[in-house]
């Protein structure tokens, strides 16, 4: 029996690869410090909760201006002390009032901004993650043949997140931004001299910004690059863990994995010690402002030139004048991050859907089922047609069987069906209609697929069953399940039909997931049912009481089979022999053998028949079918 040639769709569908969305964005962690375009595009989301916003802002100023205050008064109240000792008590209590007031505006107002820009920025997160998944369930298949799912994935979760990071802190730099005005305007208005000093610190910062900013870029870029070769080599390893332990390939990925940890170890290192290099500067300075004020305030005072009231004021705005600078570079950092960040997830949502219903596309109520292949040429790349003329017609209730060798175009022949691609030249027509004139949604209604790589999503078995007909009855459901033979198995799991699927239904057998996906197909009762290479990972008595089911299932549908092992095909109405994109033979399965052409040939190499199970497995598959045995 010849074995199946796993490659065979790599000739009909663009290879996996790697598409660029944008200029070579995928892995870029800095972008512009501003982008109009995204941040346009951006304010659109961010407009839904203006009225929000505008109070979070206002929030942020009352707690600037507080910040602010707190100090003044603290001045006040010590110049106050040493001038008359506060003989004044109504004086001495306003001043206390005055001070509790600011502390508890300050309260206030940092706790609502803080809790409405939180607010916020989940929401606009959640509406974004949402156009794009949104988007993404629409684009077409050519789309995502082409693309990563790991690089779709890290977009909505790493991209959507940092666009989450900046809205979180923009609020905030806007009262950073404004606090360190206020405090470089107190400290001129309380004394020029002792402002001047605090600010000469400045430019040393600024130099320091200047000569650290490429290294830390290099060094983030590079422990993020490396972060996802890590997570990519762990990824593989897991969804590969049978082959590995098959090859006996334990130890050799562990030391190829061991190097990958440690140049990502390595890396995170040299980043965390950029990133943390700014702290300590940031405080040096701090401590050199102090230094300043304390000392040369100090001969002011002496002098009699200040009050000590000032002094202490001064003391208290040059410890908060450094938080705001160390907050802004922080947030210059994040601004970056989420220009390239919006960058991605724009271009995500941009991607161009080739296939869209037209303006007046009908929607299909009831079909006869007919299919029709009028002078179709069809390929994924340019001037590389996969299928060339095709012309033929597969009437109502009539099964038509595919049958060709590796990259001949049977699965495109299929998808064209389901318009999953548009044609070059020619039409395919479902119902008399071209599938170009009708909707997507009305014909998913009328067309019906399983194929050879059962998908089943989590939730239980009967979720699944259901999946594309959600008003069915449990009845129906389980009249599916022993029309395919996947009853008696069901029934021996410990919920039955509420038994809980886990990923991708790991927790269940090849052959088993694939009579679900046929109970899913009968259950959806569509018109058309098109089985691509379904029963190809089923056993071979299983298959053979699939398709006595079927026979009967088939009255009144029209079915398209592309089945790997020829002897199940037998008993189709009309067989298309395809090669190299074209058809070269056409006739039920007698007729071909008679002309001793591919199919002939094909046939004789015994792909797969029922020649050798025994009669009584035959007469009992054929009871099952007429419901006469279980």
């Amino acid at each position: 029996m010849a074995t199946r040639d796993t490659h065979e769709r790599s000739h009909e569908i663009p290879p996996k690869a790697s598409i660029r969305l944008g200029p070579s964005l995928d892995e870029e962690v800095f972008g512009e410090a501003f982008n109009g375009q995204v941040v346009g595009r951006f304010i659109k989301y961010v407009a839904t909760y203006k009225m929000l916003l505008w109070v979070a802002i206002s929030a942020v100023l009352v707690f600037t201006i507080s910040s602010i205050a707190i100090p003044l008064i603290v001045k006040d109240v010590f110049d106050g002390a040493l001038k008359d000792g506060f003989e004044d008590k109504e004086k001495l209590v306003t001043m206390v009032i005055i001070f509790l007031v600011a502390v508890g505006f300050n309260f206030v107002s940092n706790y609502l901004q803080e809790l409405i820009v939180g607010r916020v920025a989940e929401r606009i997160l959640i509406d974004m993650r949402r156009a794009m998944y949104e988007h993404l369930q629409r684009v077409s298949l050519s789309f995502m043949d082409k693309t990563e799912i790991g690089k779709l994935m890290s977009r909505l979760q790493g991209d959507v997140a940092a666009l989450q990071e900046f809205l979180q802190t923009a609020v905030f730099a806007i009262g950073d931004f404004v606090l360190l005005i206020g405090i470089i305007g107190a400290m001129i208005w309380l004394d020029w001299r002792l402002g001047l000093m605090t600010l000469a610190v400045l430019p040393t910062l600024f130099i320091i910004r200047v000569i650290w900013l490429p290294y830390a870029r290099r060094s983030f870029l590079r422990a993020r690059v490396t972060s996802s070769i890590v997570s990519g080599a762990l990824a593989e390893n897991i969804n590969g863990i049978r082959a590995v332990q098959g090859l006996s390939r334990e130890y050799v990925n562990y030391d190829l994995f061991d190097i990958r940890a440690t140049d990502n170890l390595n890396a995170a290192n040299r980043a965390s010690k950029f990133g943390v290099m700014m702290l300590p500067i940031v405080d040096t300075l701090t401590g050199a402002a102090m230094a300043i004020i304390v000392i040369v305030g100090g001969f002011f005072v002496l002098g009699g030139t200040i009050e000590v009231g000032v002094m202490v004021a001064f003391v208290l705005f040059v410890q908060r004048f450094f938080d705001p600078i160390r907050a802004l570079t922080m947030h210059y950092n994040v601004l970056q991050r989420a220009m390239a960040s919006g960058e991605r997830i724009f271009e995500v949502i941009d991607v161009h859907i080739d296939i869209e219903d037209k303006p007046d596309a009908v929607d299909l109520e009831e079909i006869d089922g007919s299919i029709k292949f009028d002078d179709v040429t069809f390929g994924y790349l340019p001037n590389q047609p996969i299928l060339k003329n095709i012309n033929f017609e597969v009437k109502p209730g009539e099964t038509v069987a595919l049958v060709g060798p590796t990259g001949s175009g049977k699965t495109s022949t299929t998808a064209l069906v389901h318009r999953f691609y548009d044609i070059w030249e020619g039409s395919v027509k479902v119902g008399g209609h071209d599938v170009r004139d009708v909707t997507q949604d009305s014909l998913g209604k009328h067309v019906s697929m399983v194929l050879q790589e059962p998908f089943l999503f989590s939730g239980t078995i009967f979720e699944n069953i259901i999946y594309n007909k959600a008003d069915a009855t449990r009845e129906d459901v389980v009249a599916a399940a022993q029309a395919v033979g996947a009853h008696e198995f069901i029934m021996k799991l410990p919920d039955g039909y509420d038994t809980s699927l886990e990923q991708r239904g790991g927790n269940l057998s090849l052959g088993q997931r694939q009579l679900l996906s046929f109970a899913r197909a009968i259950v959806a009762d569509a018109k058309i049912l098109v089985l691509d290479e379904a029963t190809a990972s089923i056993d071979s008595y299983t298959e053979m009481l699939i398709q006595q089911a079927l026979q009967r299932l088939m009255e009144g549908r029209t079915g398209m089979v592309i089945a790997h092992r020829l002897a199940t095909i037998r008993g189709a109405d009309r067989i298309i022999v395809l090669q190299d994109g074209e058809i070269i033979e056409q006739g039920n399965h007698d007729e071909l053998m008679e002309l001793g052409g591919l199919y002939s040939r094909l046939y004789s190499m015994n792909y797969a028949s029922f020649d050798d199970i025994p009669d009584e497995l035959i007469a009992q598959a054929t009871q099952a079918a007429d419901g006469t045995s279980t």
